[in-house]
């Protein structure tokens, strides 16, 4: 089974930039990398030699070429549009299949293989949801657009709305543990210390 990561390029003031006012455009960035590190050891250990690097703006940026080689994961660009048709033209590629962003370090393995084995029983979907009202993971058996369509990304209402049209759609789906994501300053309560060593982390945060 494939398993995608999204990611974006570690570019300082374009990565994590919610972040931003805790750690600075720089460390900012520098999380970002870690973090996009973090998610492709966790993918490479549930599903080795079937990880998928899904590269925003493009492939181009050095630190992807270090991904491939680091991690054996095939890189790929992210096609034009929002996140939603993003996403969904990753997945059809070939089903079935597992897609996960990188802001989500507290996600292991475990629940990637268990993720796995939810579709591999009969789910047409599977969802690790986020605290926010979003979701960190989904993974599809089949192909479902209308998953992805005109969704307020980022906002608390992700994954309602997404159980909403698995009912409406016809899906059968499957959740596990919900699972902490870094979107805010507040967020970095979740992340594991090693993650932040040496970054510029302001106070309050």
């Amino acid at each position: 089974m494939r398993t995608l990561v999204f990611a974006r390029a570690p570019v300082a003031g374009q990565a994590k930039t919610r972040l931003i006012p805790a750690l600075g455009a720089h460390g900012a960035a520098r999380l970002h990398r870690r973090l996009v590190r973090q998610a492709l050891a966790v993918a490479s250990e549930a599903s080795p030699g079937e990880v998928e690097l899904w590269c925003a703006p493009d492939c181009r940026h050095p630190f992807f070429a270090e991904c491939a080689r680091d991690f054996g994961c095939s890189l790929h660009a992210q096609s034009a549009g929002d996140l939603g048709e993003r996403m969904s033209a990753a997945l059809v590629a070939a089903l079935p299949a597992l897609l996960l962003g990188s802001d989500a370090p507290r996600l292991d393995s475990d629940a990637l293989r268990n993720a796995s084995l939810a579709l591999a029983s009969g789910n047409d979907c599977v969802l690790v949801p986020a605290l926010d009202g979003g979701y960190v993971m989904i993974g599809l058996s089949l192909p479902a657009p209308g998953l992805f369509l005109n969704m307020p990304w980022g906002g608390p209402k992700v994954l309602a709305q997404t159980r909403e049209r698995c009912i409406r759609l016809g899906l059968s789906w499957a959740e596990l543990a919900a699972c902490p994501d870094l979107d805010r300053p507040e967020d970095l309560a979740f992340c594991p210390p090693h993650l932040l060593d040496g970054l510029p982390l302001a106070k309050g945060s």
